[in-house]
């Protein structure tokens, strides 16, 4: 009985162990907030979308392939808006913005601009009692414009993580987390 009890104390830590180390959760906050949601289904918008990487990101090719790809199929496949049409940017500078203005081929109702910060994998070692704390990371810098002048209505950034103990993502999930902090930045399931 005494050699049970002692393997029952050995064992005892292992199931809470592996609890924290497949606890995946998501946190979204948005500075300044609150923000009154973008998403209008009556209107047309223009979408502009720009990376700005830091300067020493890596991968930056594939990095850009997946967020084109979550834009697209966020814009695709949500109704957000009632038309979208989403363009690539090098920069969401007021000259990039109204040539692009220019150049649409119809009116838009709403004109929108997001910049790519952060999007990628993230792992950290020797961070709590799970050793290896990862996920993924992504942050958004949305920007609304007025459709007439193109001033900027208002700025705020989108800080989206999903992780926790244990995790470890790569870059196959990269496009459908980026749709994740679009939707929660655009409050795309909020009332307009």
């Amino acid at each position: 009985m005494p050699d049970l009890l002692q393997r029952a104390r050995r064992l005892a830590p292992w199931p809470l162990i592996a609890l924290l180390c497949a606890c995946a959760s998501t946190t979204v906050s948005v500075a300044p907030s609150p923000q009154a949601p973008l998403c209008d289904r009556a209107a047309s918008a223009l979408v502009l979308w720009a990376p700005q990487w830091r300067p020493d990101q890596k991968d930056v090719a594939a990095r850009e392939h997946a967020a084109a790809t979550g834009l697209h199929a966020f814009f695709d496949s949500s109704d957000c808006f009632r038309r979208v049409e989403l363009a690539s940017a090098s920069r969401l500078t007021p000259a990039e913005v109204r040539r692009h203005v220019a150049a649409a081929t119809t009116a838009f109702s709403s004109v929108i601009g997001i910049e790519v910060l952060e999007l990628g994998p993230v792992v950290k070692l020797l961070s709590g009692p799970a050793l290896i704390e990862g996920g993924t990371h992504v942050v958004l810098r949305i920007i609304e414009y007025s459709p007439e002048s193109l001033d900027e209505r208002r700025r705020f950034v989108v800080d989206w993580h999903h992780g926790g103990p244990g995790v470890v993502q790569g870059v196959e999930s990269l496009p459908s987390d980026i749709q994740a902090a679009v939707r929660a930045g655009l409050q795309a399931d909020a009332p307009r």
